[in-house]
């Protein structure tokens, strides 16, 4: 593979974007698989192979067409499912999103068929990457949680996992030396401080040491000096930022009506039914009112 080097001069676009993010990951070529395996076995802290991949939307280099939607799902070669996201502001109801993504996921599976039964199921992992803002209160950045019981300490040993990363926990991290970091540890801080060109001296050490990563700066950089496609992800961007704004209105004193008007155009752009929930707060109900009406 080619050596990547980001210089102090390049205007790298963030990878931290949610559209980047996927952008990343999800292209066809052996850099973005790789990556995506490498960042995967980082964080599952074993050594593991993608089998197939979904992002609920038209292929990427489908421009015109394509729709935002901020998670990946992996099938590994084992038949182990997971879901990938990265949120810039998670929501305060973080914890409980995740627990919903994560159960469906897990009941996802078919074990339907005589020559089936639970024991069947396999390991499924709801991962989200969390930017700005800390939803636990530690100086922990990665929590891995399961079913337990607090009161007698007694693990279910169950098979659906939620793990959070919390990149605004970084801070002590990126004061060690690249060699001294864990794999996942050298992955957040590239995530977290790619576009600090303060830090872009450490960013290049990680990227010498884990080839994933180097993969990963790959194609960042080639999205970031292809103009057409930083247009579009900057545009991509533009129009999520806008929606939050509208919604932050629409809370402040628009009410209802205002949330219905951006369901409205959502559902134009024939946006995924969860993604219209959490951007307008509606229920599924009203939405699905709207949709008929329409």
């Amino acid at each position: 593979m080619e050596k990547i080097y980001f210089n102090y001069e390049d205007d790298i676009i963030n990878p931290c974007w949610d559209n980047v993010f996927k952008a990343i990951f999800t292209r066809d070529t052996p850099e973005s698989h790789g990556a995506l395996e490498y960042l995967l076995s980082a964080i599952l802290k074993r050594d593991l192979s993608v089998q197939s991949m979904m992002t609920n939307e038209p292929p990427v280099d489908n421009i015109n067409e394509r729709q935002i939607r901020y998670d990946i799902t992996c099938k590994f070669g084992n038949g182990e499912l997971c879901n990938i996201e990265m949120s810039l502001n998670p929501d305060l109801y973080e914890p409980v999103r995740s627990e919903y993504y994560s159960g469906k996921l897990f009941t996802s599976q078919d074990i339907r068929g005589k020559n089936k039964s639970y024991s069947d199921l396999k390991h499924t992992y709801q991962i989200a990457l969390l930017v700005n803002e800390p939803i636990y209160e530690d100086n922990i950045f990665v929590h891995n949680f399961m079913y337990y019981d607090e009161e007698h300490g007694v693990s279910l040993n169950g098979r659906t996992h939620i793990i959070t990363i919390e990149l605004s926990k970084l801070e002590q991290t990126a004061q060690k030396s690249a060699s001294d970091m864990t794999a996942l540890e050298r992955w957040a801080v590239f995530f977290r401080y790619t576009v600090d060109k303060d830090k872009r001296k450490l960013v290049n050490e990680i990227i010498k040491i884990e080839e994933g990563i180097a993969m990963a700066g790959q194609v960042l950089l080639s999205i970031s000096k292809d103009e057409r496609e930083r247009a579009r992800l900057l545009s991509e961007y533009k129009f999520a930022v806008d929606i939050q704004s509208k919604m932050v209105d629409a809370e402040r004193g628009g009410g209802d009506k205002r949330a219905i008007e951006i369901a409205r155009k959502l559902l134009k752009r024939n946006r995924p039914m969860n993604e219209i929930i959490e951007d307008t707060g509606l229920t599924l109900d009203q939405i699905e009112e709207l949709r008929f009406s329409n």
